[in-house]
């Protein structure tokens, strides 16, 4: 919703602002200009990224324009009260009644409890994985941290990729709307001599090409990729909450208050309250 409102302030700024200084809207629309520009810049996105990092980038479009504010929340309730089920499970049965449970995520029990996380696969096996070096390691709490960090680096930098991506598109498109311009100016040369009116328009046509570029650039592109950026470091934050919430049960801490641990890595601004976590919780 955020997006859309946005959006309709820029834009509607901007155009609105055009008219009322008695521009002709109609003298924006230049399709081809717009077809340089755009091809151009989907061009080289495709040429600088691997399929595996378009296909991501892509996918995420989706959380960009809807939000994921709800969703976001709801799963970190789902992760917390995934490591809680996990400890009490380990508490009541010993930790070796939970290896087949970690050891496949995606059949295990517990986990299709949580069907938001099964899917999310990278944070399910995040969770399996240090669930079973604990099981049948033998490495001590600071040992198991490092090596968590080591992982959630890795995974903030794959996070951060398509964001990363989509800037730096937006920071070539007004290099390609100069492009546009000075073909537009080229097809201007070639009038030179006819209708005052039609050399008139060409160069209108060359300069909405420099400032479509512009207004792609840091009113739209920019601010998706900066966006996508926003939506890595909270997904990180999922990873965080779970190593404190691991680390902390390592040192002997109950599950109930292990998963606090990991409530207190979360942002504050979007986290389960204590009382929240605490009845659902208690109502399982």
């Amino acid at each position: 919703m955020l997006f859309l409102i946005g959006m309709l302030i820029v834009f509607g700024s901007v155009l609105y602002g055009f008219v009322m200084s008695h521009g002709q809207l109609l003298a924006l629309w230049q399709p081809f200009e717009v077809l340089i520009i755009v091809g151009a810049a989907l061009g080289s996105f495709l040429v600088s990224n691997p399929w595996s990092l378009v296909r991501r980038t892509f996918a995420l479009l989706p959380r960009v324009i809807v939000g994921s504010g709800k969703r976001e929340h709801a799963m970190q309730m789902d992760l917390l009260n995934l490591i809680f089920d996990i400890l009490n499970k380990a508490r009541r049965e010993g930790m070796m009644a939970i290896e087949a449970e970690v050891d496949s995520p995606q059949s295990s029990a517990i986990f299709a409890r949580y069907p938001d996380i099964q899917r999310n696969r990278e944070l399910a096996n995040f969770v399996a994985d240090y669930f079973r070096i604990i099981v049948v390691g033998n490495l001590s709490a600071f040992e198991l941290e490092g090596l968590m960090d080591q992982e959630i680096d890795t995974r903030l930098h794959e996070l951060e990729q398509p964001g990363t991506a989509v800037t730096r598109v937006a920071d070539a498109l007004p290099g390609f709307g100069i492009v546009a311009a000075v073909l537009g100016i080229v097809i201007t040369m070639g009038a030179i001599g006819g209708e005052v009116t039609a050399i008139g328009a060409h160069v209108a046509a060359a300069l909405v090409g420099t400032f479509s570029g512009v207004l792609l650039a840091y009113g739209l592109v920019g601010p998706i990729g900066n966006n996508m950026k926003h939506l890595a470091d909270h997904e990180i934050r999922l990873y965080e909450a779970a190593k404190a919430a691991i680390i902390a049960s390592l040192h002997g801490v109950p599950p109930q208050l292990a998963v606090e641990f990991g409530r207190k890595a979360l942002y504050t601004h979007c986290r389960p309250g204590f009382d929240e976590l605490d009845a659902r919780l208690r109502g399982r």
